[in-house]
């Protein structure tokens, strides 16, 4: 029996300086070389303040939409439905979010539609989409702003991030800083018409 307990709590005692010692040490120290320390990027201005990396409603014709949310947004539960794609529940949820973007967005056929505007993210907290989801939204968004769509269009690629070192990744809008942008081209396009 001794020869089986004395390994044993070696290893116990091992596990446990790795596991609550070393590894949150080690992301700790990653985290400090991180922009703003890993405490998240906050933007905004005044008192309205945002996390960058958390995805916000936006369901407004006048904005561009986000990522559907199964948590609605909710960063203290994060998490997906876990439905299968064959579903018929999902299937029911994805063809109603369809059925909405087509009855606001005229003109748009179904199948060019981005899957990023009509299914959830793995966490429910995306605050990307892509670049084509953003597109297909311009025309939505130009009208109900009364902005010319080749500014919003010009605005949507302003916005575009690379992927990380060029090839990782596919290139992305964050719909927040996006939105944020069109707030302040509008109320700068509203004082000049003054």
């Amino acid at each position: 029996m001794k020869k089986h307990i004395l390994p044993a709590l070696k290893l116990t005692f091992f596990s446990l300086l790795v596991l609550t010692v070393l590894y949150p040490l080690m992301l700790w120290a990653v985290a400090q070389m991180s922009p703003n320390q890993g405490k998240g990027v906050l933007i905004g201005e005044g008192n309205q303040k945002y996390y960058k990396q958390i995805g916000q409603a936006f369901n407004s014709d006048e904005y561009f939409w986000s990522r559907p949310s199964v948590v609605d947004y909710d960063a203290a539960g994060s998490g997906a439905s876990n439905l299968s794609t064959t579903n018929p529940e999902y299937l029911k949820t994805v063809q109603e979010r369809i059925d909405h973007f087509m009855a606001h967005n005229p003109g748009v056929n179904k199948a060019d539609i981005p899957a990023d505007l009509v299914t959830a993210s793995g966490s429910g907290l995306d605050p990307h989409l892509s670049v084509k989801a953003a597109e297909i939204q311009v025309k939505r968004v130009a009208k109900e702003r009364q902005l010319p769509e080749t500014e919003v269009a010009e605005l949507v690629s302003k916005h575009v991030e690379q992927p990380l070192w060029g090839m990782f990744g596919p290139k992305k809008i964050n719909v927040l800083e996006l939105n944020m942008a069109l707030d302040k081209m509008s109320k700068e396009k509203g004082s000049n018409n003054e």
